[in-house]
């Protein structure tokens, strides 16, 4: 008896050894991560107490010429009329990445801001050609390989049976790798109704990719503003990711005019003045009828106004009065 209770006293002994050696061993261990993390600090403040106060890293005016970063934003106005808020927010992330440019040409450490973006408005606010240049302004920052954009909807993502889904998405995120992926109206990924719906199978891939590969991928979610805010609700993970929200309002009147005339522009046509009032109270007109879409609508009424004008033109070529000869 009085061994097994010697035995027992000596087994609780070690125990307690090894209990209190792995206790100073993990004191040690904290210790000496705290002094390369305070090592690491200090480096930090040397290098930069280092940087002469005359050290150029350049301008900002520079880096926004250089890598044409200031085209592709004076083009974006071009493209894109009104849009105030819109470009402001294009513009503060394009300074965000010069200025990060900028820390980097000093020796400074820069970690590569969280770029993926949700875009809400309604059809037709210009969201896709916002896309397209932000791609443009990353590619020529350096921020992505090849800035192309890449657009998908729920069909293309999601697949009709068990196992089609994941090939799907992953040949979608493939395509768009090094560059921008915008997945339209992205809350009918999720079908709250449906547990077994292969929309979630999607969206835990695109939440991977998201997180793994953001320095090789900009994911941009698009859609109306209230779905999305309730997409991400179900999908906390998803809003976590996004690092920038843009809302795009809808186009005043005379803002759909002015889009228009850029429209014939560009397709080297010329909105007569006698034109643009009676233009202006369609449009007036339409905004209050189902299936308005902004900027869509109009070029819909501009295919239609080239088309009865290709019309008559036809119409008088084929006159018999008429020489068959068309001029300006």
């Amino acid at each position: 008896s009085d061994n097994s209770d010697n035995s027992k006293l000596t087994d609780a002994l070690k125990e307690a050894d090894i209990e209190a050696r792995k206790i100073r061993e993990e004191a040690e261990r904290r210790k000496q991560e705290d002094e390369k993390e305070r090592m690491k600090k200090q480096m930090k403040i040397d290098r930069l107490n280092a940087i002469p106060e005359d050290a150029e890293a350049g301008t900002v005016e520079e880096f926004m010429y250089k890598d044409g970063v200031k085209e592709i934003l004076e083009k974006l106005d071009t493209d894109l009329v009104g849009l105030i808020p819109v470009k402001s927010r294009v513009r503060e992330i394009a300074a965000l990445l010069v200025v990060d440019k900028l820390r980097r040409n000093l020796g400074l450490d820069t970690s590569v801001p969280s770029l993926h973006m949700c875009f809400t408005g309604a059809p037709g606010t210009g969201k896709t050609t916002v896309a397209m240049r932000m791609g443009q302004i990353l590619q020529r920052m350096g921020y992505s390989r090849s800035g192309h954009l890449v657009v998908a909807t729920r069909d293309d993502l999601v697949g009709q049976y068990v196992g089609h889904t994941a090939p799907k998405t992953k040949e979608v995120i493939k395509k768009a790798m090094g560059g921008v992926l915008l997945i339209d109206e992205a809350y009918y990924l999720y079908n709250a109704s449906n547990d077994r719906d292969y929309g979630q199978e999607s969206i835990e891939i695109l939440l991977n990719v998201m997180e793994e590969n953001r320095e090789d991928i900009v994911i941009v979610l698009a859609g109306y503003k209230d779905r999305m805010d309730k997409f991400f609700s179900f999908i906390p993970g998803m809003s976590s990711r996004v690092g920038n929200h843009i809302e795009f309002p809808n186009y005043e009147p005379e803002e759909l005019l002015s889009i228009a005339k850029v429209m014939c522009r560009d397709l080297e046509y010329e909105m007569s003045v006698d034109a643009e009032p009676i233009f202006f109270e369609y449009i007036k007109k339409r905004m209050t009828m189902p299936y308005f879409s902004n900027a869509r609508t109009v070029r819909n009424a501009v295919d239609r106004a080239r088309m009865r004008a290709a019309i008559r033109l036809f119409s008088k070529a084929f006159d018999q009065s008429s020489d068959g000869m068309v001029s300006k």
